[in-house]
């Protein structure tokens, strides 16, 4: 394609990226750009539009980011398959009409849903109503912008007791959710920041970053973690990493990369790690890897994690360990702002854990995971070698591959058919590149029956049979 009719609206207080973005979404979901029709390139569209290449690049990342493009290395922008979009017809759209009626959602692979049936609602109710009463009527005034000095010590404690994270609570600022958090580290480092992601990597963290205007590099990982020489051979100054299981591969960051990082950190004074510790409480074989944070010795580590896995996603309380230097100028930038974490959540969570409630139901949530993973890797293996597994010594998912002539957009429609959802790994991919297919399978909201019943499901919708030779 030579070139694509966008109107850009300079006056608009819309960015201009996402003007670009809207424009070619809208012209990929009305059927204007065809799958397979390429774009133009980033410098192409940028001169042709009169705007920055930088422009052009955060507009094309999130339109990868949400699987309406791809991008091949060294050959361009494609316009992807997106099957039916009903979400975004107007309402009292007609659907395209299909010979084939597709099946209700019933089995979900999601890496993200816990476990709630061994949720300790006693113990927890009885904290909230210990909280919820006259004699707390101070709660009902606005805390320290940091989060309650009760919570925050808990979690300085259990923190240096299970991650080696070495802090005090003044370092530690609590907030509704990694994404309430991450824009406000993005201000306190500057526009001179520039970030480094894990490729694959989470995409929450994608959009947080396009969203606040923020260039995004991707960075490679292979089976020892975030390639650290490329990383060092670009010109990121930020590096975000998942280094105890890493998301979504499950690769640890191995002792020599941790090293590398430190020291690349330790180079520059402008040069900071988010580590994302996302779910570093499940780890079902061997000692617990050790926070980056604890290894630390220049203060160039920011320490981020969350209670969503380990409690509950609608907790919504989460929290990073800012080293000192940042410490400083987060109380200056911030100096106004108030918690957004509702007191009584806030000593609720801090009682239930002064008790030792919470370190009792991660070590009984520990069992259930690792339960529910052995039925998994049982019920996978059965179907070897058309399957094989990895990142299966921590959390709450494990990477399938499937050994295949078949792509994952295939396979990804072949189980929604059968009313089967499967999260590919190429959705978490910023580069896409020629691999065989990948799946993160999720197996924390599956009971125990729904497991092996669920694969066994999800191996019919591929066509492999149990044991059958390749």
């Amino acid at each position: 394609m030579e070139m694509l009719l966008i109107e850009l609206n300079k006056e608009n207080e819309t960015p201009l990226y996402e003007q670009i973005y809207q424009q070619i979404r809208d012209d990929i979901t009305d059927g204007k750009l065809a799958v397979g029709d390429k774009l133009p390139s980033k410098r192409k569209l940028g001169e042709f539009l009169d705007i920055s290449q930088t422009t052009i690049e955060l507009a094309y990342g999130q339109l990868v980011a949400e699987g309406f493009i791809t991008s091949k290395p060294r050959k361009g922008y494609f316009v992807q398959e997106i099957g039916e979009l009903a979400y975004v017809q107007p309402v009292g759209a007609l659907s395209t009409p299909t010979n084939q009626k597709r099946k209700e959602l019933e089995i979900e692979f999601s890496p993200g849903k816990i476990d709630t049936e061994f949720f300790p609602f006693k113990q927890w109710r009885k904290y909230a109503k210990d909280v919820i009463d006259e004699s707390s009527r101070h709660l009902l005034l606005l805390g320290h912008p940091h989060g309650d000095p009760e919570l925050r010590q808990e979690i300085a404690k259990y923190l240096y007791h299970s991650r080696g994270v070495d802090c005090s609570a003044d370092q530690i600022i609590v907030g509704s959710g990694t994404e309430q958090l991450m824009p406000l580290l993005i201000r306190l480092l500057g526009p001179e920041a520039k970030y480094a992601i894990e490729d694959p990597g989470y995409p929450l963290t994608h959009h947080v970053f396009f969203h606040n205007n923020r260039e995004a590099i991707p960075i490679t990982v292979d089976d020892e973690g975030m390639d650290v020489q490329a990383l060092s051979q670009s010109d990121a100054t930020v590096a975000y990493v998942t280094p105890s299981h890493q998301f979504p591969t499950g690769t640890v960051l191995s002792a020599g990369r941790r090293t590398a990082l430190l020291n690349w950190a330790a180079s520059n004074e402008s040069n900071f790690i988010i580590e994302d510790d996302y779910d570093s409480e499940f780890r079902y074989t061997g000692r617990p890897i050790p926070s980056l944070q604890g290894m630390d010795k220049a203060g160039n580590v920011i320490y981020l994690s969350t209670f969503s896995k380990s409690l509950m996603p609608s907790l919504r309380i989460a929290y990073m360990v800012l080293p000192p230097i940042l410490l400083k100028k987060y109380e200056k930038a911030f100096i106004h702002y108030s918690s957004t974490v509702p007191r009584f959540d806030q000593h609720t969570l801090a009682r239930f854990m002064a008790d030792g409630h919470f370190s009792r139901h991660l070590n009984r949530m520990r069992k259930v995971y690792k339960r529910k993973l052995q039925l998994l890797t049982d019920s996978l293996q059965a179907y070897a070698p058309h399957i094989s597994y990895s990142g299966d010594e921590a959390g709450m998912h494990i990477l399938i591959n499937v050994h295949t002539d078949d792509d994952e957009v295939t396979l990804t429609q072949r189980a929604s058919d059968e009313g089967i959802r499967v999260f590919g790994l190429n959705e978490y991919r910023k580069v896409l590149g020629h691999l065989h297919p990948s799946f993160l399978i999720g197996f924390g909201g599956l009971s125990d029956a729904q497991i092996p019943e669920s694969i066994d499901k999800l191996m019919k919708a591929w066509g492999i049979d149990r044991n059958q030779k390749r």
